[in-house]
């Protein structure tokens, strides 16, 4: 067999996962008393796995998420009104593939942002395309592409996200055209893809920080409608991970 020439033509087919378990198979004894079809479905089985390593790790390069983070490392000894149940039945993605979202609500040190970002990291091992934006900096993007005329294009890429992941909702007031904008991020999103949304005020306080009580009336319908809600309570966890060490 010509080895070079086809480990040269493997990778340039891009099937470099093959091509790593063809050098394992060729320095490996045991793996000569297989069958060609075994040896084939390992080649097979390696490529895959490689092809979907890559494109996870495309999909979580794109989502930017603020923490690495995943399901099966939250914390649930926590006495802060999370139920595993509830994280078990979101974390599989039935509610990104309806188009419904997610609000978490509580004060702040409970774990919202890890929560999120956990559930978007299950999103992006799932296939789904997320983004996730801290709210502040969604805001001043949004402003910033009013100025440059680049609006539009941010438009469509927020439109495009399976999930869009916005943390810290409310943090910062924003102004009223802006609020306006968000309405029409949700509008392009509504039946169609996902929202998630942590903040340290409950919903009864949304209006207040929106202000303007038309759109902050199509804001909540939109995002509360048939929504999935976790509310948190209890001490930071930040005290704790002081106290113990």
């Amino acid at each position: 067999m010509l080895h070079e020439p086809t480990i040269t033509k493997l990778l340039a087919m891009k099937l470099n996962g093959m091509v790593e378990a063809l050098e394992e198979q060729r320095r490996s004894t045991a793996v000569a008393s297989l069958s060609f079809e075994d040896r084939l479905a390992m080649l097979v089985e390696r490529q895959w796995l490689w092809k979907e390593g890559r494109a996870l790790s495309s999909r979580l390069k794109y989502a930017k998420l603020k923490q690495p983070a995943c399901v099966e490392d939250i914390n649930y000894r926590h006495h802060r009104g999370l139920e595993r149940s509830v994280i078990e039945h979101l974390s599989g993605n039935d509610w990104i593939r309806y188009a419904q979202n997610c609000i978490i609500t509580g004060p702040t040190g409970v774990g919202k942002s890890y929560l999120a970002c956990a559930l978007a990291q299950k999103a992006c091992r799932d296939g789904h395309r997320t983004m996730y934006f801290y709210a502040p900096k969604l805001f001043r993007e949004i402003q910033a592409g009013q100025a440059d005329g680049s609006l539009p294009t941010l438009l469509k890429k927020l439109a495009k996200a399976s999930l869009l992941v916005i943390d810290d909702w409310g943090l910062e007031k924003a102004p009223a055209a802006l609020y306006r904008d968000f309405l029409e991020i949700l509008d392009d999103r509504h039946t169609t893809a996902s929202t998630l949304i942590t903040s340290q005020f409950p919903p009864d306080r949304w209006h207040e920080l929106i202000g303007e009580a038309t759109v902050a009336d199509a804001i909540l319908d939109r995002l509360f409608n048939g929504s999935h809600r976790i509310e948190l309570s209890g001490d930071s966890m930040r005290k704790l991970r002081i106290k113990t060490g």
